[in-house]
């Protein structure tokens, strides 16, 4: 999906909202982990000139969770992203991580304290082989050198199944790989919270699925993550909690069975029926 296209209800059909709601699909995860927040959106807002994306958004990231965020096309999704890892400032209210105001930090420093994420459309240095995207990663986020950059970067490849073609350039791989070079160089920063934003983006289901694995294992390491997607059915044997996104605001969050059934979220993707 492109961000910024006017949303078609053929981008979500119905049979993916079946699939989604299937209860067999649901990670049995179970419910997050309570406690403080490491990430907060609080009354974040975005705009670009007159055209406001963001609005009134609040949001509260706890350390372990899984969590997913669904909308329609143009819902808000990849600029919430934007505000949240400091590509973008936001036009108004606070970014907070471990309760400290990052709100003025931008995306290196902030990727510094703890926040990775990855982006739709995978852009490695093509002209380096894998191990060198990583390297530069971990030299640079998570300032490691020498020995611990490279325990770092091959623990990395490891988990996401890249150490075959870690000599290859990355400008020769195919779209699965290049989706896990992305995360691949996401953990080399040694993040604490994974910001994934539609890394099944492209990948017929069977590869969207591969990467479950992965997710699952960044998960079981205490990594938190946060995961826009729109083949929800994937997303739904991840995520203990789904958040959905419309025109800029977050219209529902909770147990994702529940918020997919919805009629609100029903609603945004398939749009109101006249009799």
């Amino acid at each position: 999906m492109t961000r910024g296209s006017s949303f078609r209800p053929s981008s979500f059909p119905m049979h993916n909202l079946e699939l989604a709601c299937s209860e067999s699909d649901v990670t049995e995860a179970g419910t997050s982990t309570a406690g403080a927040p490491v990430l907060a959106a609080k009354d974040v807002s975005k705009a670009f000139g007159s055209l406001v994306v963001l609005e009134g958004v609040d949001l509260a990231i706890t350390r372990g969770e899984a969590i997913g965020i669904v909308g329609p096309n143009g819902a808000g999704k990849t600029t919430l992203f934007n505000v949240l890892s400091g590509a973008y400032p936001p036009s108004g209210g606070t970014v907070e991580y471990d309760g400290n105001d990052v709100t003025n930090l931008g995306a290196a420093e902030r990727c510094r304290l703890g926040i990775a994420r990855s982006h739709q459309v995978p852009r490695p240095f093509g002209g380096m082989t894998v191990f060198e995207n990583l390297h530069v990663a971990a030299a640079v986020g998570a300032r490691r050198s020498g020995p611990d950059a490279q325990v770092l970067c091959l623990d990395s490849l490891e988990l996401c199944g890249m150490l075959q073609v870690s000599n290859r350039r990355a400008d020769t791989l195919g779209l699965l790989d290049r989706k896990r070079l992305e995360m691949a160089r996401a953990l080399a920063t040694d993040p604490q919270i994974l910001l994934l934003d539609e890394i099944g983006g492209g990948l017929t289901d069977a590869e969207a699925l591969e990467l479950v694995g992965i997710i699952r294992e960044i998960l079981a390491r205490g990594i938190t993550v946060v995961w826009i997607e729109h083949i929800v059915h994937v997303l739904l044997q991840v995520v203990q909690r789904l958040v959905c996104m419309e025109s800029g605001r977050i219209i529902a969050d909770g147990d994702p069975l529940a918020v997919m059934k919805d009629p609100a979220v029903i609603e945004a993707y398939l749009g109101s029926v006249s009799v």
